[in-house]
């Protein structure tokens, strides 16, 4: 039975939602209260998680679509179609003679081994110790292309960077396409803002716009103040052990203007 997944009752002073990411593709299978997509307001981000177990039938409205409270967004075929199908695939082969299962248990045997079997290393890198092999990883060096002064013509964490140092990995490097970099020459990159950002920058920019931006200024002669600090300054570090600031004399003041 097909379910309509509907965006959810939203707050009274929210209009409507964006979807922002959709977690399942149709075909999917999905748990029960297994979230499905998030829903992006000017105030929080909402998830959608599935009434019941089944598979994501279709998907209605797609990734940046605007929606409303009670829209439609998806539907959800309640139970486990994936599961059935699968048994329904593997039901033939319970009539197939017990004289086959050896042979495909050998066929599947090298297969699955090869599956499990660990990915092979670099060349050279089995040579390496902890410290050059992190420095190998992190700088993207081949090994094999660095004379080693180690014992036995091994490769040291020195020759890895010296290696570094001498240039010889900028031939590699400039296959990699450069990162866009901005006016001070660092990396850039721009990423589209959240609807709840926008939001934010909408209400800075109004609040500019509409309230008065103005800085006072109050002049007042310290002259006295300074002349007072040259006569006793001496004096009082001796005895309080700290320099006599202007801020005591602010603090006084305030202390007898309140």
């Amino acid at each position: 039975m097909a379910i309509e997944i509907k965006v959810p009752v939203l707050p009274e002073s929210v209009s409507d939602a964006t979807i922002a990411t959709w977690h399942k593709k149709p075909g999917d299978a999905v748990k029960r209260d297994e979230n499905l997509v998030d829903l992006e307001t000017d105030k929080v981000v909402l998830e959608v998680p599935s009434p019941v177990d089944g598979v994501l039938k279709q998907i209605v409205k797609d990734s940046g679509s605007t929606v409303t409270s009670q829209e439609l967004i998806a539907l959800l075929e309640e139970g486990a179609a994936q599961g059935s199908a699968s048994a329904a695939g593997a039901a033939p082969g319970l009539t197939s003679s017990a004289a086959a299962k050896p042979a495909a248990a050998s066929a599947v045997t090298p297969a699955a081994f090869k599956a499990t079997a660990p990915a092979k290393p670099v060349a050279g890198s089995e040579q390496l110790s902890p410290a050059g092999l992190r420095v190998a990883s992190e700088e993207k060096i081949d090994p094999t292309k660095v004379s080693g002064s180690g014992r036995d013509g091994r490769v040291t964490k020195e020759d890895l960077v010296n290696f570094m140092r001498s240039g010889a990995v900028q031939s590699d490097a400039a296959n990699v396409a450069p990162a866009a970099r901005g006016a001070d020459g660092r990396p850039e990159e721009r990423v589209a803002m959240t609807r709840m950002r926008t939001k934010i920058a909408e209400r800075l920019m109004q609040s500019k716009n509409s309230i008065a931006m103005l800085t006072s200024f109050n002049e007042i002669n310290l002259g006295r103040v300074s002349a007072l600090r040259k006569e006793l300054g001496e004096q009082f570090e001796k005895t309080h052990g700290i320099k006599l600031g202007f801020m005591s004399f602010f603090v006084k003041a305030a202390c007898e203007a309140l």
